[in-house]
């Protein structure tokens, strides 16, 4: 299977922009736009011989014939689409929210919970995230914090700067505030348990919202690894984050980096290019040039043909791959949900 670019979709929230520029080329004809789905089920193939199908039903069609492992690689859990990738554009203030763990989602019958990482494209002065209740708040505190709207008392507030990274576990309780741009990477799953939402009218989840929450949680600020090749902004279950130089031309094989070690190559696997910045073309000898633009997509399936990243100006490559928690077949997943040591 060729590389492949995604178009985005655009989500409307009550929250969001109505004009994206100068991130994407839209303006809102109705409601607000809050977040760009990079690789969201409902996102539509670009290029290529599957051009115009949603990419849940390219998906589902490789799973019934014999391209799963050509588009996932081997030891991937399930025939779905592994991440949801987004852009989160956020004018006023996010619910404040909880997701749950894997545990809890398959409970009321979902497939997957919801553990998320941040990496902010850019960032205003005093930028903010809310991450995570305060030391020695307890849910009955919370939970009268919801009833009576002084919620926001019990967060930790945590500032945002560009380039910083911020993992969110599942159980995390949080708010993005206004001031920063987030590239979200996250397990393809949109469940969201909504505890305060600002009087905007919205469905609450409270009695779920509490189940869902951790006290004490592992999310924080990321510090990065730099390799002699790449730096890792994140290698932690379910995903892995780098920012990849690319000097002009870059080869496929030398994309590939470790596993959770940071060292040793895993197993190949599906893998996403997304350029936070700057322009690139995408081209081998077995498919069509590709072009990816500022804030464009471009899928790599695992059983991939050999091609070249040429940057064509400014290019911030950022290549984001699954990490199968558990799995031995691609020596990089590992239990617990651990990032790397949070400050």
């Amino acid at each position: 299977m060729a590389p492949f670019r995604i178009d985005p979709h655009f989500d409307v929230r009550v929250w969001g922009f109505r004009d994206l520029r100068p991130w994407f080329d839209r303006v809102a004809e109705g409601d607000p736009i809050g977040e760009a789905w990079l690789t969201g089920d409902m996102c539509l193939v670009a290029t290529g011989p599957h051009k115009g199908k949603r990419l849940d039903a390219l998906f589902a069609e490789v799973a019934e014939g014999e391209g799963a492992n050509a588009l996932l690689g081997a030891g991937a859990p399930g025939p779905e689409s592994p991440l949801l990738i987004k852009i989160i554009f956020a004018r006023q203030k996010l619910s404040v929210q909880v997701h749950p763990d894997d545990q809890m989602a398959q409970k009321y019958g979902d497939p997957r919970g919801k553990t998320e990482c941040w990496y902010a494209l850019a960032a205003e002065p005093e930028a903010q995230v809310a991450l995570g209740l305060k030391p020695g708040t307890t849910l009955r505190q919370v939970e009268e914090g919801i009833h009576a709207g002084t919620l926001e008392a019990s967060l930790k507030m945590l500032p945002v700067e560009a380039g910083d990274v911020i993992f969110v576990d599942a159980g995390t309780v949080h708010s993005i505030w206004p001031g920063s741009i987030l590239l979200e990477t996250q397990q393809n799953c949109d469940l969201t348990y909504r505890m305060y939402d600002y009087g905007r009218g919205r469905e609450l989840h409270i009695e779920k919202s509490l189940e869902a929450t951790k006290l004490v949680t592992k999310a924080g600020k990321i510090e990065a690894k730099v390799l002699a090749d790449r730096t890792v902004l994140i290698d932690a279950d379910y995903f892995r984050v780098e920012k990849i130089p690319v000097a002009g031309s870059r080869d496929s094989e030398s994309l590939r980096g470790g596993g959770l070690s940071g060292e040793g190559g895993p197993a190949a696997g599906l893998a996403y290019l997304f350029a936070a910045a700057g322009a690139g073309r995408i081209a081998g000898p077995e498919f069509d040039p590709i072009d990816l633009p500022a804030r464009g997509m471009v899928a790599v399936p695992a059983a991939s043909s050999r091609f070249m990243v040429e940057d064509l100006g400014g290019l911030e490559l950022i290549r984001i791959t699954p990490n199968w928690p558990g799995s031995p077949a691609t020596g990089t997943g590992r239990s617990g949900g651990s990032p790397p040591e949070a400050r």
